[in-house]
């Protein structure tokens, strides 16, 4: 997969990809990763990336030129119906639906190229929501200074869910919210801490007693934290 990022601060993202899945799935080529200053799309002499919004209010709106310039170079065409298979533009925003471990795997496995177009100031010249982006994403229900911290989380959650980045073929498969439900509790070495002991059913060696446990604890735990994940039955929706 190939992911890009356009933003007006390519410092933030200066080491954040340096680490852990995403570090590994760049040196095994899973990702292509690269992050774009949108003052290099540019052609003014003051490399302006924002201007006052028509009608008057408060803030900056960052400007369709260079970003319209940005997606025909990194895209080949600034026509969303004649994107190559495998686009998506995705715009970086807090009216945008809401990303979630479904919306992860979808990009994860309909996708070949990312680009990310990190929102800033009001916001971003609407033409290029009606023109350039396929989707429109939110991390949440808040508002963030810029869309670049959203653009760590989306990365993050769809470069582990790529064949091969974790390493194994059920580990992404056994994450909170895979099946519906949070994840179940863990435990490690000692089986004994503090006077605290590991449940004896994981220490049986009974795989199918554990996995009935593991389901019945996640189903607990999914109850008491996030019972809106649950539908009116009880069940995961």
């Amino acid at each position: 997969m190939k992911i890009d990022i356009l933003t007006i601060f390519p410092e933030f993202f200066k080491e954040v990809f340096d680490f852990g899945i995403i570090r590994r799935a760049k040196l095994a080529n899973i990702v292509d990763l690269n992050v774009h200053d949108i003052r290099e799309f540019t052609t003014d002499k003051h490399r302006m990336t924002d201007d006052r919004p028509f009608g008057g209010g408060d803030g900056m709106v960052l400007k369709p030129e260079p970003i319209f310039a940005a997606i025909e170079k990194l895209v080949g065409t600034s026509d969303r119906e004649n994107y190559p298979s495998g686009t998506k533009v995705i715009l970086l925003s807090p009216q945008g639906r809401v990303f979630k471990q479904a919306v992860a795997r979808e990009f994860a496995e309909e996708a070949t190229h990312l680009v990310l177009i990190c929102g800033r100031y009001e916001g971003v010249d609407e033409r290029v929501n009606e023109t350039l982006v396929t989707d429109e994403i939110s991390i949440g229900d808040y508002v963030l200074s810029g869309g670049e911290p959203a653009a760590v989380v989306l990365t993050d959650a769809v470069v582990r869910l790529l064949p091969d980045a974790l390493g194994s073929d059920t580990s992404a498969e056994n994450d909170s919210f895979s099946d519906g439900l949070l994840d179940c509790p863990h435990y490690t070495r000692p089986a004994e801490f503090r006077g605290m002991k590991v449940p004896e059913v994981l220490l049986n060696g009974n795989h199918a007693e554990i996995e009935k446990w593991r389901k019945g604890k996640a189903l607990e735990k999914t109850t008491a934290i996030r019972k809106d994940l649950l539908g009116a039955n009880g069940e995961c929706e």
